[in-house]
């Protein structure tokens, strides 16, 4: 579970936001502050893999103070504002810190979880590798810097709705291996757009694909590649 501090003066908003924390899976609050003085202080006391902070806080010390105080201290603690701070300067400075990401108050649900579930992916992916190959130090690294309603592409005649009705099923065979047919009698797609979808995600790595000998013609099984599965969140 990722450790969460949410940072903001405004009761109403701060519970708005856990509400929002509460609805995404892999996030645990460890609590809320009202002054970064009381930030300080747990973030000192609890392991925070995550501050979710506002800049404008009561008194002298804003929230830019305590995400520098965080860098000087090299806390292994990342920064996602969220603020109604719009001006390029602030944000440059932000950014120049190694924030994670940067909301803009007001922001729909859909944003916020953006932010976190692309924060949440992209820690699983450096949390259970020891070395990771271009392919997915792009998928990391892009994904942040695309625009949050822009997705990658998906090959002509894919439909991003079918894909993740065809990935829904492939989870619940979890380890096990599985064919074209397993897939077409839980959906009602067919099997020809089924073998699509499939050879689609195996390009990317998604699937692994092994061509099984035995009476009558041979079939490709598939097995679901979790370690890969990141890569496929920028298509869905």
């Amino acid at each position: 579970m990722i450790n969460v501090l949410i940072v903001e003066d405004d009761p109403m908003v701060a519970q708005f936001n856990q509400r929002y924390l509460e609805e995404i899976k892999g996030f645990h609050l460890i609590g809320t502050s009202n002054s970064i003085e009381d930030a300080m202080v747990k973030v000192n006391e609890c392991r925070i893999d995550l501050v979710l902070l506002d800049v404008y806080m009561p008194g002298k010390r804003t929230g830019m103070d305590l995400l520098e105080q965080i860098r000087k201290e090299q806390r292994e603690t990342d920064v996602i504002l969220i603020t109604a701070a719009s001006e390029v300067e602030q944000i440059q400075s932000a950014l120049r810190m190694g924030i994670v990401d940067y909301l803009i108050k007001p922001f729909e649900f859909e944003r916020f979880k953006k932010a976190l579930t692309s924060y949440r992916e992209n820690n699983r992916m450096l949390q259970t590798k020891s070395t990771i190959d271009q392919s997915d130090l792009d998928l990391l690294l892009l994904r942040d810097g695309q625009d949050p309603g822009e997705r990658a592409l998906l090959p002509k005649g894919l439909t991003r709705s079918t894909l993740s009705s065809i990935y829904d099923e492939m989870k619940s065979f979890k380890d096990e291996s599985f064919t074209t047919d397993d897939i077409a009698e839980v959906t009602s797609i067919s099997r020809v757009s089924i073998r699509k979808y499939l050879r689609f995600l195996k390009d990317i790595g998604v699937v692994d694909e092994t061509l099984m000998y035995g009476i009558g013609r041979p079939v490709y099984q598939y097995t679901l590649n979790k370690r890969n599965s990141p890569r496929l969140q920028p298509y869905l």
